[in-house]
């Protein structure tokens, strides 16, 4: 239950509202709920972690996964955007496992999209990039241009995060246009489009290009105030007006300022602290020294009530409130506010903090004429200020590998992607015996002769659906399990009744654990296998079998076995020694799905997995034959569904 796409009623909370306080039957108040969740996540969280309690309540003991799905969804982007990174990561983590489960491709894909972007709140930029070659990997099989732009739109602030910042530019501005060239856009679509401009307005800002930050910071806002995001609007107001004020465009930025603390539905009192003590700071240059000292009191205020540290906050103040004190002439407050200020650095022992305080102090007591605390404090702030340089060069050295292991692994998986691509191609080519389309096709034309028209024909649709479907699949990585036993099927029909005349047999047995319509293998990865076994074991006997089965071995694979009850594995490897034709067509056939096979698996930190048994050893000489066990590695799909 996904209401991403442009809809009329979405966009009516009040009429909603009015049918929710009307409405008493619990099953018809979770859609009214759904839908208005859908909306408030973006535009007014408060009254969405209400309507979420009262949603949480309903769904207790509800089985219907969708629901849940959207559920926890829902509760990630509120806690997200309430800066509740843990919770929003356990309702994501929630929602990954369900729709891993059941959902769609689309489904996987945007919640990857978001697990990224609780991601990088937290901080962790592996997952995050993990997590973005998962949902890259499923867009390939899967396209979608909107999932994509805001794909676009996360990588850019990964390569922000690790200080790419022409690569985050460059993600940003590409995912801007990608999303921009859609004719209607959802809210979630007018989300990303803010989270784009944000992100090029900080980059731009830590680049130095001022202008061109204050511009996206004031795009940012354009969005938010046209869509009703407020969300985290008070935040944007305060990057947009300390963007005007690296301008010097004080007027500008204290308009911005002033929006900050008035907007009534934003749930971010810090960033109302942060619009006061920056307010606070344009009346002090404009020398309204009381109104200042005013303003820096309610912002401290606030950070006196958060549990989140706000030492670097309150010690600006503290600076400031010094610089005040100082052009008043109140030496003794003004001594006491860089005492304060000094607490505050000691209490997070930043070296950038202590040097900034030690430097302030020093400035202070020179002026005074104190020269001996000002050399004191000068000698402080040489020293913490060498240990910023060093910490500095550390973590630009840190951020650097950080940034080598990011694009080295992310090069890694390409390369894997494209070895495994290549290898599809080998494989596909090397897919159909030869030997099998001549006999098959030899066999039609006897059928013809033999004036046999009806048999001839009947067999020649059935081949030329079996090449059709060689070639539709080969342009596709992944196909339903469903149609790779659709293909099986038809590829030991034609060898039974063309090859073998109803000498052989077959049996394909599907695990009623597995739901064959929505899981996904590689393509054609079976049929190498069922060939070498006809082509080793079986072609001399006349009564042929051939048993596929297939089983769930974990959340991420599935167990195929090829069993026939030919000559057996040891006995056909020695007639493959002195046969080179077998040896040549081994080489083409499994030993390319087999690498194939090893690439896949790999690339999700797994080891090859297939193994050939000879059934005389395993039975003491009871049974005859081969078995190949082949661990593949599964995908969730449901191309029915994908939009």
């Amino acid at each position: 239950m996904f209401y991403d796409n442009p809809n009329p009623d979405e966009l009516q909370p009040l009429a909603l509202e009015e049918k929710l306080k009307q409405q008493a039957d619990s099953r018809q108040r979770l859609l009214l709920l759904d839908k208005l969740l859908s909306r408030y996540a973006y535009t007014n969280v408060k009254r969405a972690e209400e309507l979420l309690e009262e949603l949480g309540g309903i769904l207790e003991g509800e089985s219907n996964k969708d629901i849940l799905v959207n559920y926890h969804l829902l509760a990630s982007t509120v806690a997200n955007q309430l800066n509740k990174y843990e919770e929003a990561q356990e309702h994501i983590l929630q929602a990954i496992k369900l729709v891993e489960e059941r959902g769609t491709a689309r489904e996987q894909i945007d919640a990857y999209i978001d697990f990224v972007g609780v991601c990088i709140n937290l901080r962790d930029m592996g997952r995050a990039i993990d997590y973005i070659q998962k949902a890259e990997a499923l867009l390939k099989s899967f396209p979608d241009s909107r999932l994509e732009s805001r794909l676009m739109c996360r990588e850019g602030f990964v390569r922000l995060y690790s200080r790419d910042h022409s690569g985050a530019v460059e993600a940003l501005l590409r995912a801007d246009q990608l999303l921009n060239s859609f004719g209607e856009l959802a809210l979630k679509d007018y989300y990303f489009l803010s989270l784009i401009q944000a992100g090029l307005g900080r980059v731009y800002e830590l680049s130095g290009e001022r202008e061109k930050s204050a511009a996206a910071y004031g795009r940012v806002v354009a969005i938010c105030e046209n869509k009703a995001l407020h969300a985290r609007l008070s935040w944007h107001y305060v990057n947009a007006g300390n963007g005007y004020m690296s301008l010097n465009d004080q007027e500008t930025a204290e308009a911005y300022f002033r929006r900050a603390i008035e907007i009534s539905d934003d749930s971010s009192e810090i960033a109302r602290a942060f619009a006061y003590s920056n307010l606070g700071y344009c009346a002090m240059e404009k020398g309204d020294y009381g109104d200042a000292l005013s303003l820096f009191d309610r912002a401290e205020q606030t950070y006196r009530q958060r549990e989140e540290d706000m030492a670097e906050n309150q010690m600006k103040i503290d600076l400031w409130r010094s610089q005040i004190y100082t052009e008043l002439k109140q030496y003794a407050k003004a001594e006491e506010a860089l005492r304060i200020a000094l607490q505050h650095a000691q209490a997070e022992q930043n070296p950038e903090y202590l040097a900034t305080v030690h430097k302030s102090t020093a400035a202070y007591f020179a002026d005074r004429g104190d020269f001996e605390k000002a050399y004191s404090h000068f000698a402080h702030y040489d020293r913490y200020r060498e240990e910023q340089i060093a910490n500095s060069d550390q973590d630009r050295q840190r951020e650097i590998e950080a940034k080598y292991e990011a694009e080295k692994k992310r090069q890694e998986a390409e390369m894997l992607q494209l070895q495994a691509t290549g290898l599809q191609l080998k494989a596909l080519n090397a897919q159909m015996n030869p030997h099998f389309m001549y006999n098959a096709l030899n066999s039609i034309q006897n059928y013809i002769t033999s004036h046999d028209v009806n048999l001839a024909t009947k067999y020649l649709a059935k081949f030329a659906q079996l090449m059709r479907q060689s070639l539709e699949y080969s342009n596709q990585e992944v196909i339903s399990l469903e149609e790779e036993i659709q293909f099986l099927e038809q590829y030991l029909y034609i060898n039974e009744k063309l090859r073998f005349n109803d000498r052989l047999d077959h049996e394909i047995i599907i695990d009623e654990e597995i739901e064959e319509d929505i899981l996904g293998v590689p393509t054609m990865i079976i049929q190498p296998y069922v060939e070498n076994a006809i082509e080793h074991g079986l072609s001399t006997r006349s009564d042929g079998m051939i048993k596929i089965l297939f089983l769930l071995y974990d959340e991420e694979t599935i167990l195929c076995r090829v069993e026939d009850n030919g000559i057996g594995f040891n006995k056909a490897r020695q007639l493959k020694l002195n046969d080179p034709r077998y040896q040549n067509h081994r080489s083409r056939g499994t030993s390319i799905t087999e690498e194939r096979l090893r690439i896949l698996r790999k690339a999700r930190g797994h080891e090859q997995s297939v193994r050939t048994i000879d059934l005389a050893e395993e039975s003491g000489g009871k049974e005859q034959g081969t078995r190949v066990e082949i661990l593949i590695p599964i995908r969730e799909i449901n191309l029915g569904k994908i939009s």
